[in-house]
């Protein structure tokens, strides 16, 4: 991402980046609509890579049912070892998205 820096968060797709102006205040307040369109890439995603900010935190069961219904899966852990993780599992070719809240 160069130099850029994303104040409030950032979304990650396999062919785009893009700053999360909508992201919620706390990942307690974390819904599917504040992902956008982020799930509507083809082929559809294996799984969001959430990253929580500093520290791990648990998102709500609610967001993850909600995720899991449309046949994602969810792996949360805090963003700097969400991003390390994009890169590896880019690099492979996967086929996931990221929401990264901010540090």
């Amino acid at each position: 991402m160069r130099d850029d820096v994303f104040p409030h968060g950032l979304l990650l797709s396999p062919v785009r980046a893009l700053a999360w102006a909508d992201a919620p205040a706390s990942v307690d307040a974390l819904t599917v609509e504040a992902l956008g369109d982020l799930f509507g890439t083809d082929p559809r995603p294996e799984f969001l890579l959430l990253g929580t900010g500093v520290g791990l935190r648990q998102p709500p069961r609610p967001f993850v049912r909600a995720v899991e219904a449309l046949g994602i899966g969810v792996e949360a852990m805090d963003s700097r070892a969400a991003a390390r993780a994009w890169g590896v599992l880019r690099a492979e070719e996967r086929q996931i998205v990221a929401a990264l809240l901010p540090l």
